[in-house]
């Protein structure tokens, strides 16, 4: 959430290819997840689609998955995304 106490407007990233940093508490570790923005909500949940889960030099195909967004620590664009108007 903003400093300001609104969520992030994520709109402009839908259906664009993010990196996603975020701290897995369950596994202990910080995870890196690069795909396509699907769905989120007010609290930072992400649906993210085509997901490719990145540790060090291996990738592995991971499909569909939501994440919770008190864990998301980045969101970063791979590709060009439109300024909000």
């Amino acid at each position: 959430m903003s400093r300001s106490g609104q969520p992030p407007d994520l709109k402009k990233y839908m259906d664009k290819k993010l990196q996603i940093f975020y701290f897995a508490v369950k596994l202990n570790a910080n995870r890196m997840v690069v795909g396509t923005l699907r769905g989120f909500d007010q609290f930072m949940n992400l649906v993210v689609d085509n997901t490719v889960e990145v540790n060090g030099n291996e990738k592995n195909d991971i499909g569909m998955v939501v994440i919770r967004g008190n864990s998301v620590v980045t969101v970063e664009a791979l590709e060009p995304v439109s300024r909000a108007q």
